[in-house]
């Protein structure tokens, strides 16, 4: 049988005060309450076993011990990691995260702020792509501006475009860098799995990656767009294989896409490096089982988590932007060009 819940009705006849003196004990309310009228209250609702209304006391604060973080696929090592550094300094606060997914629906991710919104969060990290819709965009400034009107704070990882502070991953040089390290191997024909084209992280490291081959006068890539997952990586590398363009080095945008695009090398037959060579961007951790190792630029990502929660925490003025520097790291999964490419 399920024990009865003890209303605060109870707790306040027991303790022989009004209902709005216990109310403002234990609902937090800002309004001050004498020492003796709180230990008697206190010391009565644990006696009975009275749980507090979270969603009372949210109202009475008007902000709870919520934290929202809003990413585009938990399953993606990329937002995981990220997920796992802003959790871990909410606990620190002695805060709950809250995770929402948006399946990278843009309008998804208007809707979980509003959530969060009614839910009095008391502060929220956005991690993930812009869009170039500027419909959503709107949407989610005005849900930005009535969670921040309402005494919440917003921070993103992701570009700087929402007015808040933001941890701004190094897409554009990183992608530069690579694409002039793998240059300086000897490639000269380049192939980049670009994914979706309203991303903005997809066409700022495809435009980075541009810049990078321009420095050493090559001729720019051939481009296939996809899904920014393993099976759109996957998708993309065979319509690649099927054109026929005699690629040595293939980029692509995100390090689960390049995974997806090696499984469909190896699937047409085709050795990495030995026949093509592949390279990645974003460092993800599950890279440590991947053979042969992938090349990437290594994003802290981690640390760009701990970096958003520490600049969402923070009773601070003003959008502030930290810039996070992208590392190039080569492995085995490129090499020096074969002499036939994607054929």
């Amino acid at each position: 049988m399920t024990s009865r819940q003890v209303t605060l009705v109870e707790v306040a006849k027991q303790a022989g005060v009004s209902l709005a003196t216990a109310s403002r004990v234990l609902n937090g309310s800002t309004r001050q309450v004498s020492d003796e009228l709180r230990e008697r209250v206190v010391g009565t609702a644990r006696r009975l076993g009275y749980l507090p209304n979270a969603s009372a006391q949210a109202l009475a604060r008007n902000s709870s011990a919520l934290v929202g973080l809003l990413v585009h696929d938990i399953a993606d090592p990329y937002f995981s990691s990220i997920a796992a550094g802003v959790t871990r300094v909410a606990e620190e606060a002695g805060l709950v995260v809250v995770l929402g997914t948006t399946g990278r629906d843009p309008g998804r991710e208007v809707d979980l702020l509003h959530t969060l919104r009614a839910h009095r969060a008391r502060a929220v990290v956005i991690a993930g792509s812009r869009t170039t819709d500027r419909a959503t965009a709107a949407r989610l400034a005005d849900e930005i501006a009535a969670f921040t009107a309402q005494g919440g704070r917003v921070a993103a990882v992701s570009q700087a475009k929402l007015g808040v502070d933001t941890v701004v991953p190094g897409n554009r040089t990183g992608a530069r860098a690579l694409a002039v390290a793998l240059a300086d191997l000897g490639h000269q024909r380049f192939a980049v799995l670009a994914g979706p084209q309203d991303l903005v992280v997809a066409k700022d490291r495809l435009a980075g990656f541009r810049a990078g081959l321009a420095e050493r006068d090559l001729p720019d890539p051939v481009v296939v767009h996809g899904d920014f997952t393993r099976d759109g990586g996957y998708t993309a590398a065979q319509r690649l294989i099927a054109a026929d363009t005699g690629a040595t080095c293939v980029f692509a945008v995100n390090d689960v896409m390049a995974m997806g695009a090696m499984a469909a090398l190896r699937d047409h037959g085709l050795r990495v490096p030995e026949d093509v060579s592949i390279a990645g961007f974003d460092d993800i951790p599950t890279l440590r089982d991947l053979a042969p190792g992938l090349s990437t630029v290594r994003l802290p990502l981690e640390d760009m988590g701990e970096r958003a929660a520490r600049l969402v925490l923070e009773d601070a003025p003003g959008a502030r932007t930290v810039r996070v520097t992208g590392e190039v790291v080569l492995r085995a999964s490129t090499s020096s060009p074969s002499a036939t490419g994607l054929r």
